[in-house]
């Protein structure tokens, strides 16, 4: 039986949340207190048995992340080509960690060809993480460079008022986050403003991959609507969004130099500081 709040079987699940005893000093006094913390944990992502890379995240939602990942990494270019994810936990001490550091493993059977290219891509770059750039070795290793959006005549309707609406909605489905804090939120909106898919994570790159997946997952990724973030707009999100189609993104907190260069180069549109009643449009979408 799998648990709709965990796509994978039940015993296999970390908690998201935990409960830790602290001390709260208000006005110098000291009280004893229990609260909720995030989950944070590393999960090994492996493809055809290969071991590509250990992401720290929130242990939720792995098979949506997973696929997501391998999406927006360009490891595969459909979810067609991935045949099957299969999680499984992994003890702190069969990983090497410290106690209570336990993990997740994300085996993900790819066709060959993906395989292939990936094997190829390993040879020259080395260290890539979700943040996009971490460890690669050359400028050029950067994957920063790919085709532009197809124009959409919905676009436009992407104003300020829909991504307002979209925005205003997004809280009440934070449920980690109402609990913890510091967990972001990616959130898919449609052209009328309604959230329809909430994904939460440690990582704002993690919740994005975990919606990505999610949308390719049900057969959604190409449909006409856009992207809420619950963190800045940088430049790996808007390069994650673009990279598998997605042609218009929000965001709450103010974007990077970088990213809205990007967004103007691929023709994505471009939220940010997006806090109701206001919000900013960096880059209007479209080919320039």
């Amino acid at each position: 039986m799998t648990d709709p709040a965990c796509p994978i079987p039940a015993a296999t699940c970390i908690e998201p949340l935990q409960k830790q005893a602290v001390t709260f000093f208000n006005a110098g006094q000291a009280e004893p207190q229990e609260r909720v913390l995030a989950a944070e944990v590393p999960i090994a992502l492996v493809f055809n048995g290969i071991s590509h890379a250990v992401m720290m995240g929130s242990p939720g939602d792995v098979e949506d992340f997973a696929l997501g990942f391998a999406l927006t990494e360009g490891i595969i270019d459909s979810a067609a080509d991935c045949y099957s994810i299969e999680a499984q936990p992994v003890s702190a001490t069969a990983a090497g960690l410290p106690e209570g550091m336990d993990g997740l493993e994300v085996q993900l059977d790819i066709a060959s060809r993906c395989f292939a290219r990936l094997k190829d891509k390993r040879r020259s770059i080395t260290g890539r993480t979700g943040c996009g750039v971490c460890g690669v070795e050359s400028f050029a290793a950067l994957d920063l460079s790919f085709d532009a959006l197809p124009t959409h005549d919905w676009l436009t309707r992407v104003d300020a008022a829909t991504v307002l609406k979209a925005i205003d909605a997004l809280p009440p489905h934070q449920i980690l986050n109402a609990e913890a804090g510091a967990i972001h939120a990616a959130g898919w909106a449609t052209l009328n403003g309604e959230i329809t898919d909430v994904l939460e994570d440690v990582g704002r790159h993690n919740a994005l991959d975990k919606l990505i997946g999610r949308l390719a997952r049900t057969g959604r990724l190409g449909e006409p609507g856009f992207v809420v973030l619950s963190s800045r707009g940088s430049h790996e999100l808007v390069r994650k969004c673009a990279k598998v189609g997605i042609a218009a993104l929000a965001t709450i907190s103010a974007p990077t130099a970088m990213g809205v260069r990007m967004a103007e180069l691929t023709g994505l549109r471009f939220w940010g500081l997006c806090r109701p009643p206001k919000a900013v449009l960096y880059a209007s979408g479209g080919k320039a």
